[in-house]
This record gives C-alpha cells, sequence and structure tokens, in this order.
C-alpha cells in the first residue's frame, strides 16, 4: 500500500483551524497590558433599575464575550519618596502591578465578573516602613465609559528583614449587563488620587 503524505497547505490550515477554536474557548484567565484610555473615574456601580432594564433587551452572551483585562497606561507603578521626589536615592518605596485576571460566568443577559491584580512593594534606600496601604482602582468601561468603578486600599505588610512583599486583590461578583456590539473593558491601576 502506498504511503500518502498530506499536503503542507491542508496541515498548515489544520492546525490554523484548531488554534482558532482553542482561541474561541477561553474565557478563564489573560494577562496583558497596555490599551488606551484617558478616562478620569470615580465611584460608579449600575444600579438595580438599570440592570432590570438591560435584561429584557440583553443578547445571550456567549463565553467569548469576557472583557479583557488590562493596566490602565501610567498607572502600573507608584512611588514614595522621603525626601526630594524623583531622586532614587530618596526612594522609600516602590509597588508595581505584575499580572491581572479575570473570570467571567454567563448568564440570563448579565456577565458576572470576578477580577483580581497581583503586584509587589520594594523597599527603597530610604525605606524603613513595615506597612503601606495602596490605592488600586478596578474599572469596567462599555464603549470608553465606565459602568464600574471602585477603588480599594489595600494593605501591605513588610516584615524585616524583607525588603519586598507581594499582595494580591481580588473583586468578585461585579454584574455587567450585556447588550450586544459593544465595547467591553476592565481596567485596573493605582489610583492615589483623593
Amino acid at each position: 500500500m502506498p504511503n500518502k503524505k498530506m499536503n503542507p497547505a491542508v496541515r498548515f490550515a489544520g492546525a490554523g483551524l484548531l488554534a482558532f477554536a482553542l482561541a474561541g474557548c477561553s474565557m478563564g484567565n489573560m494577562f496583558g497590558g497596555g490599551g488606551s484610555s484617558g478616562t478620569q473615574l470615580a465611584n460608579a456601580a449600575p444600579n438595580q433599575q438599570q440592570l432590570a432594564q438591560a435584561a429584557p433587551s440583553a443578547l445571550p452572551a456567549i463565553a467569548t464575550q469576557c472583557p479583557p483585562i488590562k493596566v490602565r497606561p501610567g498607572s502600573e507603578t507608584l512611588f514614595s519618596y522621603a525626601g526630594q521626589a524623583g531622586n532614587p536615592a530618596n526612594l522609600n518605596w516602590q509597588a508595581v502591578l505584575e499580572k491581572q485576571s479575570r473570570n467571567c460566568v454567563v448568564s440570563n443577559g448579565l456577565i458576572t465578573v470576578k477580577m483580581g491584580v497581583v503586584g509587589r512593594v520594594v523597599l527603597g534606600p530610604k525605606g524603613s516602613v513595615t506597612s503601606v496601604n495602596l490605592p488600586v482602582r478596578f474599572a469596567v468601561e462599555r464603549n470608553g465609559s465606565a459602568i464600574f468603578s471602585e477603588k480599594y486600599s489595600i494593605p501591605v505588610g513588610i516584615t524585616p528583614p524583607n525588603q519586598s512583599e507581594e499582595f494580591v486583590k481580588v473583586v468578585e461578583n461585579v454584574q455587567v449587563p450585556y447588550v450586544g456590539g459593544e465595547d467591553l473593558v476592565i481596567w485596573v491601576g493605582f489610583d492615589p488620587r483623593g
């Protein structure tokens, strides 16, 4: 019986279809950064009336509709100085967002989002603190407008002789009405404004 080899073009197309199918199935974690939005955010959340109004006209959301999560540009680091700001010799501590993730459950025209961030606080040359409170904001935007925005104060303890410490913040049960054809994005970042 002759040995038949598969055409390379057919093999390439098959591999591409498999990769596309696997990518479409994912609605769990997504790590990434970047994006662009200059929106100034205040605390916001949809009220029960808005949720009720959106639900009857909501299209059934599919698994691929879990919004991406991104770090807002310019908010990935936070610095504290003892003395002249910007001088590395006067750095008390710095905090950095390292990873972000989200997961969605879709039901009855609502996307229920669980989102989180992992970061680290590192002491600088002037660092002598044993605890800091980090202002981290999570926001969900629809077509560039905030439909959820909340700032959290995250306490981080640094136990000597450690010079750094990891922190984690998870926000659960954020409900987003899905009406189809919209651009949904989850943003996270440090927000030191009052």
